[in-house]
C-alpha cells in the first residue's frame, strides 16, 4: 500500500476501567493506545454494501493501517471525533505483515 493512500490520522483507543477507592465503584474511559496512527478511510462502495445488507451487517467500510501488534476487535477508532468499531483486524493478503484492514461499523462503542 502507498504511503499517499494513509492520508487520514486515527486514534486507536481502548477501554480501561479504574476502581474508586472510597466506594469500589468501577468507572470505565477509552484511552489511547496507538495515537496518530496514518490511515486510509474507505466506505463501501456500493457492491459491498448491498453483499452487507444481505447478511444483516452494520459494516459501513474499512481502514486500513501498518501492520502492528497488540490490536483487538474489543477496541475502537477515533477519527475526529467520529468513532468506528472494528469487525477485527485483517492481515494483507500476501506477506500478512504489511497492513491490516479493519471492516468497520459506525457508532459509539460503550464497551
Amino acid at each position: 500500500m502507498k504511503a499517499g493512500k494513509l492520508r487520514h490520522r486515527i486514534d486507536i483507543e481502548e477501554r480501561q476501567g479504574t476502581q474508586d477507592t472510597t466506594t469500589g465503584e468501577i468507572t470505565y474511559t477509552w484511552v489511547p493506545v496507538f495515537e496518530d496512527v496514518p490511515a486510509a478511510i474507505e466506505p463501501l462502495s456500493a457492491r459491498d454494501f448491498i453483499a452487507a445488507r444481505a447478511v444483516q451487517s452494520e459494516i459501513v467500510g474499512r481502514i486500513t493501517i501498518r501492520y502492528r501488534d497488540g490490536l483487538e476487535p474489543a477496541m475502537r477508532i477515533n477519527h475526529n471525533g467520529k468513532i468506528y468499531n472494528p469487525a477485527g483486524w485483517l492481515p494483507d493478503k500476501d506477506s500478512g505483515i504489511v497492513y491490516l484492514t479493519a471492516p468497520v461499523s459506525l457508532g459509539v462503542n460503550e464497551g
